[in-house]
């Protein structure tokens, strides 16, 4: 299935807006919008050298969803280092070092059953992982044996603790064994030395040393918003079987490991946001500048308005929105991702054939994801999307984030 692409119009071109003088004020609106970001949010969660028409690409971080059967793998895989280290854990998170930095930059007080540890890249650079273990319940053990674990990958100005809240507790009581990383950068996680944390490429990688050296069997990978992306481009690079290397990565020595499923939540099209971008901008512009202040400019940190409309149900209460708002504003020390060198490397790859099947769920109430683009995301993966009613673009931390974690285990349950 071919992807869907979208013809790009400079602002030179767009301000010309065949005659259309709205077209035009929009336009010369997003030139100064994005001078504005330039010179004074440095630090802001887009390159410096962000241009007036990259301006609004980091607000459509949404996806699509799909409905398909997937194929369980009943054999054991990979082969958890030897040096491990937390007894009381899984064998196959044990070689995670449990040292804590002294200071926490995020807030967040694990929940009862969770770990705060982390993993040691080839760099040297430790990414944080929180764990939680699968609860067996029930005298049966065999209906529990040989569960997926299940890998969460969080999106921008977002981290490990996003999935602690409500999901690693729901999918540890159906018995997965679950694991939330922090991307470099974010988080806990060690900081790049660069002006972003990574790219698509190294972000994936980083993931599949994670499942190489933790999972003893193929997981199911979540990723939420431009994690989401993050994992099309892993299932771009996925092997469909572990003796026969099919990535598509040049720079990886090795296929990134095989997955027992994949879940899209709310992610980034593959062909990115700028389609979502200009669609938006001319149907409701008011709405897309509020968004792209919120995002660009890091306004849902000062905001408590714009946060909730950002990322949540408009009747989260205020103390729920507080409460996020903290760990939100604390969560990237840097960037993601560098949206310019981003958008050059679109649309991602289509997967190799038979790979994992794949869920691409959104959410009705999402203020940054329209449903064309929802509809992409679905398209490209030949499935049909998967939308969760009464939910915002943050469904997992939402006043009823478990209408979208029921829908994946339902999923799983039925495709098992």
């Amino acid at each position: 299935m071919p992807s869907i692409s979208y013809p790009r119009r400079s602002l030179a071109e767009v301000s010309k807006c065949d005659g259309n003088p709205m077209k035009a004020i929009i336009s010369n609106s997003l030139s100064a919008l994005a001078i504005g970001f330039r010179s004074t949010h440095a630090d802001a969660h887009l390159h410096t050298s962000l241009q007036p028409q990259q301006a609004l690409y980091i607000f459509s971080n949404n996806a699509e969803s799909r409905w398909t059967g997937f194929r369980r793998s009943s054999t054991s895989w990979y082969k958890p280092h030897e040096n491990l280290q937390r007894h009381a854990l899984p064998k196959s998170i044990r070689d995670l070092s449990e040292a804590q930095p002294t200071t926490l930059r995020v807030p967040f007080e694990l929940n009862d059953g969770q770990s705060r540890l982390f993993h040691t890249l080839p760099s040297g650079m430790k990414m944080e992982v929180i764990v939680q273990e699968a609860v067996k319940n029930g005298s049966n053990e065999n209906q529990w044996r040989g569960r997926s674990p299940i890998v969460f990958v969080h999106g921008s100005f977002h981290a490990a603790w996003c999935w602690a809240v409500h999901w690693l507790p729901f999918f540890a009581g159906a018995g997965h064994d679950c694991y939330a990383v922090s991307l470099l950068g974010q988080g806990e996680s060690d900081i790049p030395s660069g002006s972003v944390a990574g790219s698509l490429q190294t972000h994936a990688r980083d993931i599949a040393h994670f499942i190489k050296h933790n999972c003893s069997f193929p997981p199911i990978l979540v990723g939420h918003s431009f994690g989401g992306l993050i994992v099309q481009f892993y299932l771009a690079n996925v092997s469909t079987n572990f003796d026969m290397p099919t990535g598509k990565d040049e720079g990886w020595e090795e296929p990134y490991p095989t997955l027992t499923a994949a879940v899209l939540v709310c992610s980034v099209t593959p062909t990115g946001n700028s389609g979502m971008v200009w669609r938006y901008l001319l149907s409701k512009p008011v709405a897309a500048f509020k968004v792209t202040f919120s995002l660009a400019a890091k306004a849902f940190a000062t905001s408590l308005s714009l946060c909730r409309e950002t990322f949540f149900s408009r009747n989260m209460s205020d103390l729920q929105v507080e409460r996020y708002q903290e760990l939100l504003k604390n969560s990237s020390s840097v960037p993601l991702l560098d949206l310019r060198k981003l958008n050059a490397s679109l649309p991602v790859p289509l997967p190799p054939e038979h790979a994992p099947s794949v869920l691409v769920m959104g959410a009705s109430d999402d203020f940054i994801v329209d449903v064309q683009g929802l509809n992409e995301t679905a398209e490209f993966y030949n499935v049909s999307p998967v939308i969760v009613e009464g939910v915002a673009h943050d469904i997992m931390l939402d006043i009823s984030w478990e209408k979208g974690s029921r829908a994946i285990l339902s999923w799983l349950e039925l495709t098992r």
